[in-house]
């Protein structure tokens, strides 16, 4: 979900990481908020009070969802670079409605067979911003959805930031979609 921004009353106490910010907060019981978007597992608000917030789609029935079907690509019986780019595609900043593969965010994404025939996925990526509060979760977004595939014992993240970011990186595909075209 982006585009129209659907209001919400929270229905319980329910933890969040505030946006840019990255700090860990709770989004109060009775709170009005509206839904910016939904992509990727995570759902982002923007409170009553101007705050932006990113909540797990694990709480989605507290903010009057459900959650988004995820993709099933990534189920199988061995390791694929695929289903790695798959998952990468399905990280997304919580202020963006792109994901960070299309915003050009990904730099690197490389593999080493382990000794046990387990692969280690190492990942170089960069931010939009230095200093943006989002990198830690975006790290660690991309550590747990890649972990989980088939054959990964171990992912590496690594934010880099030369060369630095620009919006020529993004692809046309995110480039229409934010208006950049």
């Amino acid at each position: 979900m982006h585009g129209k921004h659907e209001r919400i009353v929270i229905a319980r106490d329910i933890p969040a990481i505030q946006v840019p910010s990255g700090d860990e907060v709770m989004l109060s019981e009775g709170t009005t908020a509206w839904v910016m978007q939904q992509l990727g597992g995570t759902i982002t608000v923007r409170t009553d009070r101007g705050e932006m917030a990113r909540v797990s789609e694990e709480y989605a029935d507290a903010l009057g969802l459900s959650a988004a079907k995820q993709n099933g690509e990534t189920q199988g019986v061995g390791f694929s670079e695929s289903a790695v780019w798959s998952e990468l595609r399905s990280c997304y900043d919580p202020e963006i409605p792109v994901n960070v593969v299309e915003l050009g965010l990904i730099y690197g994404c490389a593999f080493d067979e382990l000794p046990d025939g387990d692969k280690r996925v190492r990942i170089e990526m960069t931010l939009t911003a230095p200093g943006c509060g989002m990198g830690d979760v975006l790290q660690r977004d991309i550590r747990t959805k890649l972990g989980k595939l088939p054959g990964v014992a171990e992912v590496d993240v690594q934010v880099v930031m030369d060369p630095p970011w620009s919006p020529n990186m993004m692809s046309e595909e995110a480039k229409l979609e934010l208006g950049f075209m």
